[in-house]
């Protein structure tokens, strides 16, 4: 079920120009060692090779589509072919669909909105241009969705960018810096050379303080990164004496890219999970665009394997109740918002949580597996559009702002095949965070398309100072889009894993997917997808009559 709701406003560059000139801030001392202007990089790089014995995350990932592939035997032999109702038409729900039918069971997907995708949907506007519920990119930490692309045929639809973390310059307008990463240099090692050779950051002694914590999480892997989820990056970093500019430099920029909200709110089992993955990975750090809209080229192939094995994929299939057994609490059919009872042998809820929290039956409201869904929500965040008049400085791949508006960006005329112009740019960008939950100043959600272009104008302005001026003296907006969503992934808050439930439920034919439950890739791309699978494997093994994984127990508190 699409998480998006949409707010998007596309307003000529006449209108745009009279936002009014935002205080441009010069300096007029530069170091002896600047860093480099962004550069184009001439073409996509080379798929990198993930499918090794010594990438355990993707083998992982490659046995349970194998295990789920291999269930489909049995479907026949030892039971019928189940219909399985999946609620959500994002990636947890697809996935889920795609993975079911992989083991010969016949998924019906219901997807609230006019088109698929949740979180990561898409739709033209007047023009014809794509309008991006959010600037997705995929890592080469991303396993599952990995194996995906490859078992659906279409790895070729992700354009492989240079191997190199780039960031803008807070102190000095208009310059960038890299974390290069070497292509013949396997884990460790590379990500070692990417800091040790980068002097525009971190001085060595900050270096030095910083690798120093980080041993533990190396030894303890995963166990001692889910031991730190009580902790914020503050009061991880003042717990390991880690340098102030450590988080001024790196972890701000992470954390708002990772979970759209400031590090002081933000988890530090967030920040170690995806540093893990880049140290361990050689191609973790990597990242990619697809060559289109997410509509076409991704959800459309999720959709087509389930129908193509005798599943259904419906649009505009709101959910308006979840019809139970009032004596067992199961399941009898989910009744949609025209008035139709969809019914099936199992149901698997592929909703956002806060949307899966509004439509729990009364019945179950009480037991405390569900109870615990209070401590999760959605964050924030705002996707903004803005067409250019030319071509700014080029760069193929997505960059850090530093800014305190905004997230990441890219130059999507330079990023994406189908979006691509040789004379002008369109940047995306993640304005975030956005909300004073999410530790901003200004509850930016609440406010007009035109305040937040503007904002964002002033911001790159900083960025690109000799190509873009606030009142739209230099490069001109042709237009804008702005995309809010209210509810995006869940916060990831200090302490919020200990509640996150697991995908099998107390009740006997009800199932849950989503970027919240519990798995270890957290609120991503990477984790609905793997939300979704791990959920159609409790199916499978449970309409086989194995051993499903358990359910997961719940904290003291709501007991």
């Amino acid at each position: 079920m699409s998480a998006a709701i949409r707010a998007v406003s596309t307003l000529p560059s006449s209108t745009t120009r009279t936002l009014s000139r935002q205080k441009r801030h010069r300096h007029h001392h530069r170091r002896s060692a600047r860093s480099s202007s962004l550069r184009a990089v001439a073409g996509d790089f080379p798929t990198p090779d993930l499918d090794k014995p010594g990438n355990a995350n993707y083998q992982e990932a490659k046995a349970l589509s194998a295990k789920l592939a291999g269930n489909a035997a049995s479907v026949g032999a030892s039971h019928e072919p189940k219909r399985v109702v999946v609620v959500g038409g994002g990636l947890a729900g697809l996935s889920c669909a795609k993975y079911l039918a992989d083991a010969g069971h016949v998924p019906v997907v219901l997807e609230r909105g006019d088109v698929l995708g949740g979180k990561v949907s898409a739709w033209q506007d007047k023009d014809g241009d794509w309008i991006e519920t959010g600037l997705h990119i995929f890592f080469g930490a991303y396993p599952n969705m990995m194996n995906l692309f490859k078992e659906l045929g279409i790895e070729d639809r992700l354009q492989w960018k240079e191997h190199a973390m780039t960031f803008a310059m807070q102190d000095y307008p208009g310059e960038f810096t890299k974390f290069y990463f070497p292509p013949n240099l396997p884990a460790p090692f590379n990500m070692a050379y990417a800091i040790l050779t980068n002097d525009k950051m971190l001085t060595w002694t900050e270096k030095l303080r910083t690798g120093i914590p980080l041993v533990p999480m190396l030894l303890g892997g995963q166990e001692y990164i889910n031991a730190q989820d009580e902790l914020s990056v503050q009061q991880w970093m003042k717990k390991n004496f880690m340098p102030e500019r450590v988080r001024e430099e790196l972890f701000i920029a992470m954390g708002k890219a990772l979970d759209f909200i400031d590090s002081d709110k933000l988890s530090m089992t967030v920040i170690l999970t995806a540093m893990n993955r880049f140290i361990n990975e050689t191609h973790g750090s990597k990242t990619a665009f697809l060559d289109g809209n997410q509509p076409d080229r991704l959800c459309g192939p999720m959709a087509r394997h389930a129908t193509d094995r005798g599943g259904e994929v419906r649009t505009k299939a709101g959910l308006k109740r979840i019809l139970v057994d009032e004596t067992t609490g199961d399941v009898t059919g989910m009744e949609l918002i025209g008035g139709e009872v969809v019914t099936g042998d199992h149901y698997v809820s592929a909703m956002p949580v806060d949307a899966l929290k509004l439509l729990l039956p009364d019945v179950w409201k009480p037991d405390p597996f569900f109870k615990q869904l209070e401590e999760l929500e959605g964050i924030p965040v705002i996707n903004v559009h803005i067409w250019f008049d030319r071509k700014l400085r080029p760069y193929d791949g997505l960059v850090f702002s530093r800014s305190p508006l905004l997230s990441v960006y890219a130059d999507m005329s330079e990023c994406c095949k189908e979006y691509a112009s040789g004379d002008a740019s369109m940047l995306e960008l993640v304005f975030a965070p956005c909300s004073k939950e999410a530790g901003s100043d200004v509850n930016w959600i609440g406010k007009s398309d035109e305040e937040i272009v503007q904002a964002t104008l002033g911001e790159l302005e900083r960025l690109f100072p000799d190509e873009i001026a606030a009142d739209g003296s230099k490069a001109k907006v042709v237009k804008h889009a702005v995309v809010k969503t209210p509810r995006s992934v869940y916060a990831a808050v200090p302490g919020r894993n200990k509640f996150r439930p697991s995908q099998n439920t107390p009740v006997k034919n009800f199932t849950l997917a989503g970027d919240f439950t519990n798995q270890k890739f957290l609120g991503s791309m990477e984790g609905a997808v793997l939300s979704g699978k791990l959920a159609a494997e409790v199916v499978a093994d449970k309409m086989a009559g194995r051993e499903a994984k358990p359910v997961k127990e719940v904290v003291a508190r709501y007991r």
